[in-house]
């Protein structure tokens, strides 16, 4: 097992001009990660191969692995040009990891922001046949680099425990697995611990997040609160300061024997640096304890 950092975590500092990519990959050395996942928020690297350079000669210069790119796509499409435009996009960032040396990639499958109507199972399974045909593309393609594709369970449409197996086991490649978030089942009201436990055999890569939890009912004030599909209120918080049974769920990576990249995916309202390393160090302990 690695245990990382996902830029996404520092993306309120990036935003802010406090530091760039090239930073993080210093601060998650400096602060005992041992790998780093890309999400391009807060900067490109396929249209910037030089900073892409530069992210790679870092993160070997102060001893970090790249481990996941994590990148929004979207194969439900209106047009068969519109969808094979996407699927040679989605390719260009394939091409990227392997320049980088990135072995894992998560792309979404559906657009990430979708209206009610479209979080249904009758929306998912006239989606499926799109869904499956790009992943299958995608997966195929990042074969010859030894690359694997991933979805994760998040976006609404394809969020819920069965829904990713669903496509994870009818792409049916055995490079084509899920990025497992152990919080993100939340957002549509399933419980982590059944989600993750249903998903754990087919994860690549592993998001460890954390989550405030409010019922429906109980409307919580201002912040940073998401309303679930359920209309129930969730708010991000420092891993291990949450609502999640965060040690069970370490207690079921473990005792799985998954020994991937594990990654803090930090979206709260606390200040992030600070937030990240201390969520950093309470799942290295709940690992250790585990």
């Amino acid at each position: 097992m690695k245990l990382g950092v996902s830029t996404y975590s520092l993306l309120s500092a990036i935003n802010a001009g406090e530091m760039d990519v090239v930073d993080v990959i210093q601060w998650v050395a400096d602060n005992g990660g041992e790998h780093v996942e890309l999400v391009p928020y807060g900067f490109t690297l396929v249209d910037n191969l030089e900073l892409a350079d530069r992210v790679r000669d870092k993160a070997k210069e102060v001893g970090v692995e790249l481990s996941n790119y994590s990148m929004p796509a979207n194969f439900v499409q209106e047009t068969e040009e519109a969808f094979q435009e996407e699927v040679e996009r989605i390719k260009q960032h394939v091409d990227l990891l392997h320049r980088m040396g990135i072995k894992f990639m998560r792309h979404d499958v559906t657009a990430f922001t979708l209206p009610p109507e479209k979080r249904t199972i009758q929306y998912f399974e006239e989606s499926l046949p799109l869904i499956i045909k790009g992943s299958r593309l995608i997966a195929d393609y990042a074969k010859q680099y030894g690359i694997t594709t991933s979805v994760e369970n998040h976006g609404m449409a394809v969020q819920h425990s069965d829904r990713v197996q669903r496509v994870v086991q009818e792409v049916d490649r055995p490079n084509f697995k899920t990025t497992l978030d152990v919080g993100n089942f939340l957002c549509v009201d399933e419980d982590p611990i059944v989600g993750v436990k249903k998903n754990l055999p087919l994860a690549s890569v592993v998001h460890f997040k954390d989550f405030y939890i409010r019922p429906y009912d109980q409307y919580p004030g201002e912040g940073k609160w998401i309303k679930t599909a359920n209309e129930n209120y969730i708010r991000g918080s420092i891993v291990g300061q949450g609502d999640i049974e965060i040690r069970k769920v370490v207690k079921l990576v473990k005792e799985s024997g998954f020994d991937g990249y594990i990654a803090i995916e930090f979206e709260g309202m606390e200040e992030c640096k600070e937030a990240t390393k201390i969520g950093l160090a309470n799942l290295k302990r709940f690992w250790e304890e585990a």
